[in-house]
């Protein structure tokens, strides 16, 4: 088996019945962090501060993972569960506990009823 040469950075698109993001994967010796930017935010992992989020006023859902079970890859994001919310996620009906799938979904509905 090839030895993996760092640093990585993927980026994919990810299909929900409610549209397509975008999946973004970044890994370097000893650590890693993934995302997943919709059209009004993001759902990512535990490197990322929710309270720059809410300063600038974005979206944004924080899932972490732990040391035995790391999020990796955009898809871990999918069933990890949500532990911070911003004050704008919130409003679009995001909160702790959820699956990240779901907090994707409610961005993407939010996107929907903007270009209504």
């Amino acid at each position: 088996m090839e030895q993996e040469r760092f640093p990585i950075s993927e980026r994919r698109v990810l299909t929900f019945a409610e549209g397509e993001v975008l999946g973004h994967s970044h890994r370097w010796e000893g650590g890693q962090y993934c995302s997943i930017t919709t059209p009004v935010g993001i759902v990512g992992c535990g490197i990322y501060d929710v309270s720059v989020a809410d300063e600038f006023g974005m979206a944004f859902a924080l899932a972490k993972g732990t040391p035995g079970k790391p999020l990796i890859q955009p898809e871990d994001l999918l069933d990890a569960k949500i532990v911070k919310v911003s004050a704008k996620a919130r409003r679009m009906g995001i909160s702790e506990g959820m699956a990240g799938a779901e907090a994707v979904r409610c961005m993407l509905l939010a996107a929907a009823k903007q270009d209504d």
